[in-house]
C-alpha cells in the first residue's frame, strides 16, 4: 500500500516540486487524511484574500435559490426555470423523475469508490483519460496557486461511455445507470430551458449542447485546518448546463449580488446550474454564476456527482444565437471555435469568470 510522502517538508524544490511529489504519490487527499496528519501542506494553504472571503455574509443567509418542482404544467416550469437562469444561475428541482434510490445508490457508489485502499485506488490516478477513466486530485493541481481539498474521479459519458471493464467496478452499475438517467433529464433541461429564451424546444439539443458529457464524483474528506483551503476554488464551468447530485453535508456556495450564499442540500432534490456556453448563446439572458465548496470540517466525508454538458462540435464556431440578436440588442461576445475555448480553459487555474470576459465584445 502506497504511503504518504512528505508533502509538509520543509519546501526545499519550491512549490512545484512539493506538487509533484504529491501527485506522483497516487494517494490523493484522502490519503493524506488516512495518513493522520494534523496540518495541511503548503500546497493547500490559499492566499490571503482568498481566506478572508470564506464567510457568508450575515444579510444574504436568508437568500434560498430557487426550487422548481418539475410536475408542474409545462408553461409554469418554463417561465420558472428561464427566472432562475436569469436571476441566479442556479436552482434545484424536485419531481425530476430520477427515484431517491438511484441518487442515493449513485453516492453510496462514488462514496465506495474514494474510500477503497490507496493501492486500489491508485491503478486509476492518472492525468490522462485515454480511457475515459481517471482518479486525480486537483484538475488544475500544477497551474493552481494554491491546490484545494479534494478527490475526484472522472467518466466520459458520451458520446461513448468507456470499455466497461475501464470503470471501477465498484461504481460501475451505478455509472451507467447514472449515465442514462442523466442523459434524459438534460435533455428535458435543455427543451424547456430553449423555450424559456423563446425559441425552438430542441435548439439547444440541435447544437449539439446534450451530445458529449463528462462526470466527476469529488470527495471531500475531512480537513484539519478548513479556514485555511477550499474544496473547490470558486469558478464558472466552462460548458453549457452541469447537473450535480449532492449529498447532505453541504459547502456549495454561489456568488449572489456580490456575496457568498450557501445551497443548502435537500434530498432527492438536483441542483442546477448555467455554463459560460449557455449565457455566451443566450446573449447574456441566462448567467453562469461564480461558485465553490468550502473546505469539509465535518468528520465524515462529502460527496458530490457533477455531470457537464458540453457541445461534441468541437471545430464549430459558437457566439450568441441570431434569434437573440438585434439592433436593439447587439451580440455581446464574438464568435469563437469552440476547441480553442477548452483549451484556454484547461491551460489555467480555476478562477472566476475570466473565459466570458475574454470573449466579451
Amino acid at each position: 500500500m502506497a504511503t504518504a510522502v512528505n508533502v509538509n517538508g520543509e519546501n526545499r524544490c519550491g512549490r512545484a516540486g512539493e506538487v509533484k511529489r504529491f501527485d506522483e504519490s497516487k494517494i490523493g487527499v484522502k490519503g493524506l487524511v488516512d495518513s493522520g496528519l494534523t496540518t495541511i501542506p503548503s500546497i493547500f494553504i490559499h492566499p490571503p484574500e482568498t481566506l478572508s472571503d470564506l464567510k457568508p455574509k450575515p444579510k444574504l443567509q436568508s437568500v434560498v435559490i430557487p426550487t422548481i418542482d418539475l410536475s408542474g404544467s409545462r408553461s409554469t416550469v418554463v417561465e420558472q426555470l428561464a427566472a432562475a437562469s436569469r436571476t441566479f444561475g442556479f436552482f434545484q428541482i424536485i419531481n425530476h423523475g430520477i427515484p431517491v434510490q438511484v441518487l442515493d445508490r449513485m453516492i453510496g457508489s462514488i462514496r465506495a469508490f474514494h474510500e477503497q485502499p490507496t493501492d486500489v485506488k491508485a491503478k486509476f490516478y492518472t492525468r490522462d483519460i485515454a480511457t475515459g477513466v481517471n482518479f486525480i486530485s486537483n484538475v488544475d493541481l500544477f497551474l493552481s496557486k494554491a491546490a484545494s481539498w479534494r478527490d475526484t474521479l472522472q467518466i466520459k459519458l458520451a458520446p461513448t461511455l468507456p470499455e466497461l471493464e475501464n470503470i471501477p467496478e465498484v461504481c460501475r452499475d451505478e455509472v451507467v445507470e447514472w449515465s442514462l438517467h442523466s442523459e434524459a433529464l438534460g435533455e428535458r433541461l435543455m427543451g424547456l430551458l430553449s423555450e424559456g429564451l423563446g425559441l425552438d424546444t430542441d435548439r439547444l439539443k440541435n447544437t449539439t449542447c446534450l451530445d458529449a458529457r463528462m462526470m466527476v464524483g469529488h470527495y471531500y474528506p475531512r480537513c484539519p485546518q478548513p479556514d485555511l483551503t477550499v474544496g473547490i476554488a470558486s469558478h464558472t464551468d466552462p460548458g453549457v448546463l452541469t447537473l450535480l447530485l449532492q449529498d447532505h453535508i453541504g459547502g456549495l456556495q454561489i456568488k449572489h449580488q456580490g456575496e457568498w450564499v450557501d445551497i443548502k442540500p435537500v434530498h432527492g432534490a438536483l441542483v442546477i446550474n448555467i455554463a459560460d456556453i449557455l449565457q455566451i448563446l443566450s446573449n447574456d439572458e441566462y448567467v453562469s454564476v461564480e461558485h465553490r465548496v468550502l473546505a469539509n470540517p465535518s468528520e465524515e466525508a462529502r460527496v458530490s456527482i457533477a455531470v457537464f454538458f458540453n457541445p461534441s462540435a468541437r471545430e464549430a464556431l459558437y457566439g450568441p444565437f441570431s434569434e437573440l440578436t438585434s439592433s436593439e440588442k447587439p451580440p455581446r461576445y464574438r464568435q469563437f471555435v469552440y476547441h480553442d475555448y477548452m483549451r484556454r480553459f484547461f491551460s489555467k487555474e480555476l478562477d472566476g469568470k475570466t473565459l466570458t470576459n475574454y470573449y466579451r465584445i
